[in-house]
This record gives structure tokens, sequence and C-alpha cells, in this order.
């Protein structure tokens, strides 16, 4: 499987740019995040793109429905357990083992919030977001109200990481694909 089929299902599945500018987001989150961890980072970010390509035509079955449409590409066992596991606790009994479920599982849900913060700027933009404000917004429950904060949580303490840390180097890896989303957005 390559990211030109990867793209395919997604769009496939997924026709709101919602979904698919979190998709993009996510895939580019968990490739900073191989990077940064010394992984090969085509994988980490495939399951990134394609974690909720059930969500959007089958959101009763998230995380259920995903491994038939992902066997269209002939994905791996591997690849099926990590983007199940993202839903753990939710929708999945599949409990992120491995680094990767477990950045993933915990960035999910917070690309959400910092992005739905970054849309209140005066910048509309991660690039001028700093923890102490993303901190603010988390603590207000009404704010990005479908947003887990017990999910972003729960994954920072899976992780080892204090939260500050998880805020900190998600602002940093979503600053850093802001721009290349944009134009791809607009390429789709």
């Amino acid at each position: 499987m390559n990211r030109e089929d990867a793209v395919k299902l997604l769009k496939k599945y997924n026709k709101e740019d919602f979904h698919i500018r979190h998709a993009l987001t996510v895939e580019n989150v968990m490739r900073y995040f191989a990077i940064e961890n010394g992984y090969e980072e085509e994988f980490w970010g495939l399951v990134g793109l394609l974690h909720d390509v059930d969500f959007e035509q089958y959101p009763n079955e998230h995380c259920k429905k995903a491994p038939e449409l992902l066997k269209e590409i002939d994905a791996s066992s591997e690849m099926i357990h990590a983007i199940c596991s993202h839903g753990y606790g939710i929708c999945s009994d599949i409990k992120p083992e491995h680094l990767m479920e477990k950045i993933l599982y915990a960035t999910d849900e917070l690309t959400g919030l910092i992005w739905a913060a970054a849309k209140m700027r005066p910048s509309q933009s991660t690039k001028d977001m700093e923890v102490s404000s993303l901190k603010k917004k988390f603590k207000d429950k009404k704010f990005a109200a479908g947003c887990s904060r017990d999910i972003i949580k729960n994954g920072a303490n899976e992780l080892g990481w204090e939260l500050n840390d998880l805020f900190e180097k998600t602002i940093f890896a979503m600053r850093e694909c802001e721009e290349k989303i944009e134009e791809e957005m607009k390429s789709m």
C-alpha cells in the first residue's frame, strides 16, 4: 500500500473537508512523532491518515467497520490493529500497545482541540499558539466539548508524559505541517 492508495480510500469514504483536514493533520502529526522517536514515518503517517476512515459514513460502527474498508487496500493486520486501537474505551476494546498506537490515541482528540483553539486566535493558526493558552481552553469543558479531555489525559498517562509535554509536542507538530495541509486541501 502507498499513500496514493490511502488517500483514495480516505476520499472514497470521507467527503467533508473537516474530516479530510483532520486526517491530514493526524497523518502529519504521526509523521512528526515517528521521526522524533526514530521510527519509519511512512507507516505511522498512513495510520494517522486512515485512522477515521470509517467515521464519516459509519459513525455508529467507528473502529468496527474500519477493518473491512482497510482490506480494500490490503492494509496489514498491524495497521488495522493500530487504527482500531485509537478508539479504545469508546468504540473499541483494542488497547493501544505500541508507542505509535499510544501516540495516536493521545493526539487524535488533542489535534481537534488544538485546531479549535487555533481558529479562535486572531491569526487562526497554530504558529503563534502557546501551551498556556491551550491549557485554558483544555480546562474550559464547554470549549470544543466533543474533544474528550479524559482521553487526552489517559493518552498522556499511557505514554508516561506530562500533559504539558504532550501539548507542547503536538502544537509543534501541527505548526510544522500547517502550511503543507493548507496546500494539500486546495489541491483535493
